[in-house]
């Protein structure tokens, strides 16, 4: 009878731990949390990837320093993809299964994060945040799925038929990088200009990680077309803008948040005066006229030893939102009382301008407005409200 009451007690007592282990999930010890993120650190869009890693370490640091998350420390594990999404699987791989941790934060790009998310979703591993403004970041809807950006679709929609009216365009193109991103941008131009009785006339595509744009320019320039919306990050808005500059072609530009970066001036020089952007958060300079932003901003400067940038900001901001809705999961984090947490979230707006950002139960996107900026004497300036 003792052996067998041993036994029973034995398999309860496994039992129990099991259930307690399964509740809690991977990531979550008494005394950390580990996260995970992968960037570009080495491909075309490192300037980013390098820029959310330092934003989102900033954060960690300073919640570490105030004693961490209901007690425990965040220990953040970042993997480059180099913008690969071939890289991006075999990075989510290793942090999933092998540093195992309980949630996947700021993951930059679109097709990496859609090549990624399998891996993570396998192993119940929330996908938060990530620094990409694409619907497949919310849609279909997956409870382990949270979206803070306006989308790249939505920001098209709404600012392109606007500018549009603005400026009296008469041709409204398009060039566009041939991946889930660019046609993101493109289907946003074309949808919301369509409402408008508008229409795109020419479009125009590039392989990711082209470097000339000579013919897709000269393609436009040929057509007539007297605003052109950029499907383009870094470098490919650089490029495609100033071989228009030296061809004496001069529309208005419009891209997306991914082209709302100091990079854009930074590299291009004053041939880049006049591009416009969407965008939701501000970008941080350090003479800004805010001063909770300057504060920020050379808090950032001297640790880093650089200045900070709106991809600064996401990052900050991705790992920011995390803590607040751990810290509300209470002491007991598992990821379903992580969620049960977010989906009563509201997000209050914060100093670099970024709106209000609201989650649900079935409400996986923070926040579906943006406003535009434009490059005017190699700075970023606001130029609207958000958009509705």
């Amino acid at each position: 009878m003792n052996k067998r009451f041993f036994r029973t007690s034995l398999a309860l007592c496994c039992a129990a731990a099991a259930s307690v282990a399964m509740a809690s999930g991977q990531g979550v010890s008494k005394t950390e949390i580990t996260l995970g993120s992968i960037q570009d650190l080495s491909g075309p869009i490192a300037g980013f990837g390098k820029q959310v890693r330092l934003g989102m370490m900033l954060r960690v640091d300073e919640i570490n320093e105030q004693g961490g998350v209901n007690g425990r420390k965040i220990n953040l594990k970042i993997e480059d993809s180099a913008y690969d999404p071939k890289k991006a699987v075999l990075a989510a791989q290793k942090l999933v299964n092998q540093d195992k941790i309980f949630a996947m934060v700021g993951h930059i790009g679109t097709a990496q994060n859609l090549a990624a998310m399998p891996v993570q979703f396998e192993k119940n591993v929330i996908n938060f945040f990530p620094v990409t403004a694409a619907r497949e970041m919310y849609e279909p809807f997956h409870r382990l799925k949270y979206s803070f950006a306006a989308t790249y679709y939505d920001q098209m929609r709404t600012a392109v038929p606007k500018l549009a009216k603005e400026k009296g365009a008469k041709k409204v193109c398009t060039m566009y990088q041939d991946d889930e991103f660019g046609l993101e941008v493109m289907r946003g131009a074309e949808d919301g200009l369509k409402a408008a009785g508008m229409a795109l006339a020419e479009k125009t595509t590039y392989k990711r990680g082209a470097t000339d744009f000579s013919s897709q320019i000269q393609r436009l320039q040929a057509s007539g077309c007297d605003m052109v919306v950029l499907g383009t990050i870094i470098r490919e808005t650089i490029g495609g803008i100033g071989t228009a500059r030296k061809l004496g072609y001069n529309p208005t530009f419009i891209g997306s948040s991914a082209a709302y970066t100091d990079l854009i001036h930074k590299l291009g020089g004053p041939a880049m005066n006049g591009l416009i952007a969407a965008h939701t958060a501000a970008h941080p300079y350090l003479d800004d006229a805010s001063q909770p932003i300057r504060f920020w901003a050379n808090k950032y400067k001297t640790k880093f030893n650089e200045d900070p940038t709106v991809f600064s900001v996401y990052g900050y901001n991705a790992i920011d939102a995390f803590i607040a809705a751990a810290q509300k999961a209470g002491p007991g984090l598992t990821t379903d009382s992580f969620i049960k947490a977010m989906d009563t979230m509201k997000i209050p707006a914060d100093i670099f301008g970024s709106p209000e950002a609201t989650f649900g139960p079935k409400k996986r996107l923070g926040n579906e407005t943006s406003r535009l900026s434009q490059i005017t004497d190699g700075k970023w300036k606001v130029i609207s409200d958000y958009i509705k």
